[in-house]
């Protein structure tokens, strides 16, 4: 069985897998090169040739235990209907979705054609992997993706998500309602593509009032789990709840995940997980940005403070932009021993 398999099924192995949350992206070369092909982001989403080679490529330059599909969480509203475009220098652009009639013109019906392409992508990458690389597919969860489809961008406070959570609890379910129906769909159709894990991103977790945030993360991640297992429940899936602070033991233990992603915000051995479900984290991306002996001693404090145990190596978020490819070369090496 493939290492990072073996680690989501609870195996401790002599050293951890690691792969890395955005390995494939705006800080290679070679896909910055690969990027002036596509007139859009979406279009180079939707590209199965060029999203291949996107996955592929942090595989051949830093030997990776797992390769994450190249995709995007927005393509979902996306194919909803929602007017999507990335801005050079702002990100996604959503027509945001404030209100019952807004809603209202969102659809799934079409959603599988429109999102057919990355099930391509997924047969693709799964052919020309190594035979040791898990392949991983992905979604937003729910509440992450709603933020930018009531907001209508990111990096935001999330003041419309919120007032909708606290004033008009209906409709935020309906919104939800729709997203876990096309998100569980979308993660069953990547499996039956070839998807050999799944990962779900809830990563504006953080932003959820406490008393709603088992309304917001915990029930609508937990529908999308056991939607997916019950078609498919050999699949382990991986859930990132960024920010959730005290929430994370109830998270792992309420959502039916196989293993969590802990943040950079959080000690990682203070973790208390339940039985069963492996941890995944959780270097802080600036430090791989900074490199040298301060990413190497925080590494290798993370390694030996899980020696033992079932653990797959990884960052608490995303690859930051202008991160030196050379440092990940070197972090892959400190993990690899």
């Amino acid at each position: 069985m493939k290492p990072l398999l073996k680690a989501l099924r609870g195996e401790a192995l002599p050293r951890p897998p690691i792969w890395l949350m955005r390995q494939a992206g705006r800080y290679l070369p070679e896909y910055r090169a690969l990027r002036t092909k596509a007139k859009s982001f979406v279009d180079l989403a939707l590209n199965p040739e060029l999203a291949v080679e996107v996955t592929l490529q942090p595989i051949r330059r830093f030997g990776m235990d797992g390769a994450i599909l190249f995709a995007d969480i927005l393509l979902v509203p996306h194919a909803l209907g929602q007017k999507l475009e990335f801005l050079a220098g702002e990100g996604p652009q959503l027509e945001p979705i404030r209100d019952a009639a807004g809603l209202a013109k969102l659809s799934d019906a079409r959603a599988a054609d429109i999102l057919a392409p990355v099930m391509q992508t997924v047969k693709g990458v799964r052919a020309a992997l190594p035979p040791e690389v898990t392949l991983i597919g992905f979604a937003g969860a729910p509440w992450t993706v709603a933020t930018y489809m009531i907001e209508g961008r990111g990096k935001t406070e999330y003041e419309n998500c919120r007032r909708m959570l606290w004033s008009e609890p209906k409709l935020f379910a309906s919104i939800m309602d729709l997203l876990v129906d096309s998100t569980a769909a979308y993660l069953n159709a990547q499996a039956e593509a070839g998807a050999e894990a799944l990962k779900i991103f809830d990563s504006w977790a953080g932003a959820v009032p406490a008393p709603l945030f088992d309304v917001a993360v915990i029930a609508p991640t937990a529908r999308i789990v056991k939607a997916v297992k019950a078609k498919h429940p050999n699949i382990p899936i991986i859930g990132l709840p960024r920010g959730a602070g005290s929430h994370v033991a109830r998270y792992a233990a309420e959502t039916g995940v196989d293993a969590v992603a802990i943040d950079h915000m959080t000690d990682m051995a203070s973790v208390i997980l339940p039985p069963g479900v492996v941890p995944q984290g959780n270097l802080d991306p600036m430090l791989l940005m900074v490199g040298g002996a301060p990413m190497e001693a925080e590494a290798r404090r993370i390694l030996a403070s899980m020696k033992g145990r079932p653990f797959i190596f990884n960052l608490g978020h995303g690859v930051l932009q202008h991160t030196p490819p050379e440092h990940i070369a070197r972090l892959v090496e400190v993990v690899k021993g």
